[in-house]
């Protein structure tokens, strides 16, 4: 089990009213994290609100938008009222919402390698591969076991982090035993799996096939850089992105070591994914855009186009590719 600081348990238990926040275009680690984390509160007595800023673009978390306010609400919160920010490194992250609460005290908890967070209630755990993990580690040291329902949060989170322990290796014996826990208390493997990989749209098919055709390769082939415009936007909608199956499809290429995927939201504005196998550490060129995340799991939002961005991101790479040229 993941040894959670004193100072946080006791932060949970002298608060009568939480607000729940996790970071902006929400996908099933900060979900699960914020739903997981509400029920265990409401359970032992607490008032909880859910905010996110979404929006919900992931099929898999649909669903629990309705769950979701985008904004907390003043005269529903008591005189001891908090904040936890889940999945996320500072309240900016949540977007739109952290308005609302400005001014209440925080705690953040959080997995992610670029957090620097150093509150005195702060939970930052780098080494965990979810926020679902240090969400079970506390409802574990607090209540002693998670419910049913929380378990199945928990391990959908954990999975959609993970690429369903695709992304593990031999230093995650501890996660192993923590989805353990969860599978004995009810989360159901082949239902997540499922969940988070069944039910997408044809025209999601469409536009991964048309994102590969664009693939371009740098660095004698260990970079992969590849787009999607507004045209696909407007053509196929956000229903029809896939971005877990379109990095597996590019990392499975022989030689390719990191992968950049700029999608053109406004027409000043893209959004970008960073991924890597083992060596790469994409959470560094990540940060250096003013973005963040994980060693292989990187995003960030960014101003201009793909034609403008694409030759800077290139150029970022070289650090991480010493003595090979572009």
């Amino acid at each position: 089990m993941i040894a959670v600081p004193e100072r946080l348990v006791r932060f949970i238990q002298d608060h009568d009213s939480f607000v729940i926040a996790g970071h902006k275009e929400p996908d099933g680690d900060c979900i699960g994290s914020c739903l997981a984390m509400a029920s265990f509160l409401r359970r032992i007595g607490k008032q909880v609100q859910l905010v996110s800023a979404g929006p919900f673009k992931r099929i898999e978390i649909r669903e629990y938008e309705p769950l979701f306010g985008t904004a907390a609400v003043p005269e529903a919160l008591s005189g001891s009222a908090c904040v936890l920010i889940l999945d996320c490194s500072n309240a900016g992250r949540t977007g739109d919402v952290a308005s609302s609460f400005e001014g209440l005290p925080h705690a953040i908890i959080d997995h992610h390698a670029t957090n620097d967070a150093s509150g005195p209630v702060d939970f930052v755990e780098s080494a965990s591969p979810a926020t679902t993990l240090l969400v079970q580690s506390i409802i574990e040291a607090i209540a002693g076991s998670v419910t049913p329902e929380e378990a199945e949060l928990l391990f959908f989170g954990l999975c959609t982090d993970t690429g369903f322990f695709r992304h593990l290796d031999d230093k995650s014996a501890e996660s192993f035993a923590c989805a353990s826990r969860l599978v004995a208390a009810g989360a159901n493997p082949k239902k997540t799996f499922a969940r988070m990989n069944g039910g997408k749209s044809y025209e999601s098919r469409i536009l991964v096939a048309r994102i590969l055709t664009r693939m371009n390769r740098w660095y004698d082939g260990k970079l992969v850089i590849s787009w999607e415009n507004l045209e696909d936007t407007q053509e196929f909608g956000l229903e029809g992105r896939d971005s877990d199956i379109l990095y597996q499809l590019i990392q499975s290429i022989a030689g390719v070591e990191a992968i950049v995927i700029v999608r053109q939201e406004t027409e000043t504005n893209c959004t970008v994914g960073f991924r890597s196998l083992d060596r790469v550490d994409v959470s560094i060129v990540a940060s250096a855009f003013g973005g963040g995340g994980h060693r292989q799991a990187s995003g960030l939002s960014i101003a201009g186009t793909i034609d403008e961005l694409i030759p800077r991101f290139v150029e970022s790479f070289a650090s991480q590719f010493p003595g090979v040229e572009p």
